[in-house]
């Protein structure tokens, strides 16, 4: 293999089926697909390579978005599917372990935090 060709971390990752758990929550968020404007939402699931959202209008799979959760920057995701104001996201870059830990523990209250 080439270096253009090697696959990513991430690539690898997202070809395992459910690559990382899904916790079931409700973060208030805000979302903005390219060229739009910002919205708020509300996540449902939130995994190391993604998460589900609410998304009344449709979009399509392939569309770049980002995700603003309360005291993060926006994180860059692409839509992986759509389905009855449900929308499916992938993130540009795995999500960091201690930073996904830490947003559950915030949002579910289970007061567990990753350290390296």
């Amino acid at each position: 293999m080439t270096l253009e060709t090697t696959p990513t971390r991430y690539a690898i990752a997202a070809q395992e089926d459910r690559c990382a758990p899904r916790t079931k929550l409700a973060i208030p968020a805000q979302f903005r697909q390219s060229g739009g404007r910002a919205f708020q939402t509300v996540i449902h699931d939130l995994s190391l390579s993604g998460f589900s959202a609410t998304a009344v209008n449709r979009l399509q799979p392939g569309t770049i978005c980002w995700l603003t959760l309360p005291g993060l920057e926006s994180l860059q995701a692409e839509v992986i599917w759509w389905d009855k104001s449900l929308c499916g996201c992938a993130f540009q870059k795995l999500l960091n372990p201690i930073i996904h830990d830490n947003i559950l523990a915030r949002y579910l209250g289970d007061g567990s935090y990753r350290t390296t």
